[in-house]
């Protein structure tokens, strides 16, 4: 059984690609009310607000009726394609991966946009589990930034 391995999903969503990008690239500090049974509160670390490489944030979120957080880096943002990548640097994720990275991308449509979430990841053991937990909290935390966007 492999060690690591890569999860991708996509979400069709109605809102355009810019207005969800913008969210993610500069207004997290709105998750926590825009999805607050997901998402309590996001810290910035280092760095401010507007993301930048390198910028450090402490999330704390609750997955599986669980309250857990974490502590994540951006590592790049390709702002061309509207994706960037997050590495978790510490956080009770860590307790089933040994390294864990995601990374979301708003890819233009006619009309509005595919959200695509991808993990790269290596679990701590061979029978540790497959990240779906975290893609279905990211598949609907991208629902509800969409429903924020069109009732904006």
């Amino acid at each position: 059984m492999a060690l690591t391995g890569e999860l991708e999903t996509d979400t069709e969503i109605k809102a355009p690609a810019d207005k969800f990008w913008k969210i993610l690239r500069s207004q997290l500090h709105l998750l926590p009310n825009i999805c607050p049974d997901k998402i309590q509160k996001i810290e910035v670390l280092e760095g401010d607000w507007e993301i930048q490489e390198g910028s450090v944030r402490q999330w704390n979120y609750t997955i599986g009726g669980k309250s857990e957080s974490i502590k994540g880096t951006v590592e790049s943002i390709d702002e061309e394609n509207m994706s960037m990548m997050f590495k978790v640097l510490d956080g009770e994720l860590l307790n089933d991966y040994k390294s864990y990275k995601f990374t979301p991308q708003a890819i233009p449509k006619e009309e509005g946009c595919l959200v695509k979430w991808t993990a790269e990841y290596e679990k701590a053991s061979e029978g540790g589990p497959d990240p779906h937990d975290y893609m279905e909290l990211a598949i609907n935390a991208t629902k509800d930034i969409e429903s924020h966007l069109l009732n904006a």
